[in-house]
């Protein structure tokens, strides 16, 4: 049972002021190339970005005049990159000196809120990813009340406070906690079952029971390296039936570089914010009218989807996958089988009662392909048997967990199911390796995360089939060549898993890929096959998906790309540009001609030359076809490349190979 949609959390951050484009590691987004057009009319001169190391420029040979420059605003802020000097960020698995900081200051930040909030009370305030945040029962907090909370902080890391750790006996903190009234913290001593109980001190006026680590004083901490980010609600453990918290969410660092570098971090993050940059280009949206979470693919979307599952469909026809297409409904009975009433109830959405019988919209798409193999009996020698299905799927999500395209309600996962023998389980998952590799090396993802999760407590199965399972992918990921970890225990109950994350162009980490070893629902379903002794066995399934979510993936490529998609996959691949509107008939035969060719183009007119390259480059749109009296007259075209810089004048019929080549290599025009 695969469950991929979630919010993603990104990892290790190591760019933060150099940011190389996707795909090649030699291109950098703020170089200027001029771009001049050498017909008879305007002459320009716009900023753009050069193609590959080597790419060279083929210019006019016509004589050129410059009378402006245009330099967007993504150009702009790709030059402050590029001025910024690279610094590697550590994170809180690779330094614990980190660690113990982002610790400390949440535990400093608790201290000062209560220093000039005399009734908050507190509760917990752990370190995450990128900083620490704490959760404190008081009124609202506003920009100004993080402001004077962070010059109380400065003022406590100031002191240099030793940070002192106490062990005490269970009623001892019982006393200590009631002589304070401090109500949550005497629910979070309840839960602690170990002793004795552990309190850190920051010197003798403030302290929390806690397991540490902390620095040792809170000099220690460099203050111009801690910043107060943002105030949230969050309900006291999560549950919506408790008191609202005021959350306060901080970053910390051990040097003021770093948290510069983190700062520019989130500006190049909040640049290529996905629902920013789907607006702009009108990609998709998420219209309230119809309800949160779902999501409406527009034109320009709708194309790069189509691309995507085109090139999906066509690798797994290769790899010997059969297609499904399963209903988006089925009887209630079916998921009681399954299992999914029992376990994942809660992110299922009511039944609907049809002709007195219930039924349920699909959260997975599993169940269908288990009854497409029982429609008929199996011989060892049919083995293994692959499916595949772009299938979507139906959550419940909170609305306050919804988050563009990264958390939805409704949303198409690309599933697969192998039933193979248990001999067969290392070359199936081999073979899944090779597909997944291949999927994602088009989209420009070479670098991995890669998880083996081992058998956890409570499990299904034999002994003797997870190890064999186990042993499978640890083989097979061997085989491969791929470095990984193990996450002994972090298996699911029914089977042992690999689960990849891809690393995007600034270095985030996201959740997309995962193999799952089945043993639970092959027994749920009762599903077998004939082996060579003409008896009954059960065959081992997969689960697998390599994008995870169609949605996400979107959302995961736009951020990646900072919505400047690849020739290959971008909505219009060429606009073309008259310099005058006399000149359109020329301009429609040249789209109605690169469309035949299989072009996605475009004629855009009604503006000035200057202007509608503005607007071409605003949309990021890859190759620009400039259209004057003299390419009329010699049926030709003027071309610019978003990537490539100024390409010169071209017949028509080379312009169309030179593109359609780059579309089929998958490189910069």
């Amino acid at each position: 049972m695969l469950a991929v949609q979630r919010m993603p959390r990104s990892a290790s951050l190591f760019v933060a002021a150099s940011f190389p484009f996707p795909n090649s590691s030699s291109v950098k987004q703020s170089v200027k190339v001029p771009f001049r057009y050498s017909g008879e009319a305007a002459k320009i001169n716009v900023s753009a970005v050069r193609s590959k190391a080597g790419n060279g420029l083929a210019t006019s040979s016509s004589s050129v005049a410059t009378v402006s420059e245009i330099v967007t605003e993504e150009n702009r802020s790709a030059e402050t990159a590029e001025d910024k000097k690279k610094v590697v960020l550590p994170t809180n698995e690779s330094s614990e000196k980190l660690l113990r900081i982002r610790h400390t200051c949440a535990h400093v930040m608790a201290m000062a809120v209560q220093k000039i909030f005399p009734d908050a009370k507190v509760t917990i305030g752990p370190w995450i990813e990128n900083g620490f945040y704490y959760d404190f029962d008081m009124g609202p907090l506003t920009e100004v009340d993080l402001k004077k909370i962070k010059k109380e902080m400065d003022r406590i890391i100031g002191r240099n406070l030793p940070l002192l750790r106490e062990e005490v006996t269970r009623d001892e903190a019982q006393r200590r906690i009631e002589a304070i009234n401090e109500p949550y913290k005497m629910e979070i001593l309840n839960s602690i079952k170990e002793e004795p109980i552990t309190i850190y001190h920051i010197g003798n006026e403030w302290w929390d029971l806690c397991a540490g680590p902390h620095v040792e004083s809170t000099g220690n901490i460099d203050r111009k390296a801690v910043e107060l980010e943002s105030v949230a609600g969050a309900y006291w453990r999560g549950d919506v039936k408790n008191p609202m918290l005021q959350r306060i969410y901080g970053t910390a660092w051990e040097s003021e570089e770093q948290l510069k570098a983190y700062r520019h971090f989130k500006e190049e993050a909040k640049r290529r914010d996905h629902r920013r940059i789907g607006q702009d280009l009108d990609l998709f949206s998420i219209q309230e009218d119809a309800g949160g979470g779902l999501v409406f693919w527009h034109p320009k979307g709708a194309i790069i989807r189509h691309i995507i599952e085109d090139s999906w469909r066509k690798i797994h026809i290769d790899c010997g996958y059969s297609l499904l297409y399963t209903p988006h409904v089925a009887r209630a009975d079916l998921w009681k089988i399954s299992g999914h009433l029992d376990f994942y109830k809660e992110n299922m959405y009511d039944q609907m009662n049809i002709e007195d019988e219930l039924y349920q919209l699909r959260p997975m798409n599993c169940p269908y392909h288990i009854l497409v193999y029982k429609r008929k009996r199996h011989s060892y020698r049919d083995f293994p048997i692959r499916v595949a299905e772009l299938g979507t799927v139906y959550r419940y999500e909170l609305s306050g967990s919804l988050h563009g395209l990264f958390r939805v309600r409704g949303f198409t996962q690309d599933d697969a199911h192998i039933f193979c023998l248990e001999d067969q389980i290392k070359n199936e998952i081999r073979g899944v390796l090779d597909l997944t590799e291949q999927i994602l090396l088009q989209f420009g993802f070479s670098n991995y995360e890669v998880n083996l999760s081992t058998r956890p407590e409570k499990a299904v199965g034999d002994d003797d089939i997870w190890d064999k399972a186990t042993t499978a992918l640890r083989d097979a990921l061997d085989d491969k060549g791929w470095s990984y970890q193990i996450d002994e225990g972090g298996g699911a109950f029914y089977g042992p898993k690999i689960d990849l994350k891809i690393e995007d162009a600034l270095g985030r980490k996201w959740q997309c890929s995962t193999i799952q070893v089945d043993f639970n629902l092959p027994q749920r379903f009762d599903i077998t096959y004939v082996d060579s002794n003409s008896e009954k066995k059960r065959p081992i399934m997969i689960h697998r998906a390599v994008l995870g979510s169609l949605e996400r993936f979107f959302g995961v490529l736009i951020e990646h790309y900072a919505g400047d998609f690849p020739l290959w996959l971008s909505p219009i691949q060429a606009r073309i540009l008259p310099v005058t509107d006399t000149l359109l008939d020329y301009c429609f035969e040249l789209d109605k001609k690169l469309k035949a060719n299989g072009i996605r183009s475009e004629v855009l007119h009604g503006e000035r030359l200057p202007k509608l390259i503005r607007n071409a480059e605003t949309q990021k749109i890859p190759v620009m076809a400039v259209v004057g009296p003299k390419e009329l007259e010699t049926q030709s075209v003027t071309v610019r490349s978003r990537f490539g810089g100024e390409l010169g004048t071209m017949k028509v019929d080379e312009f169309i190979c030179r593109v359609n080549s780059a579309i089929e290599n998958k490189t910069f025009l």
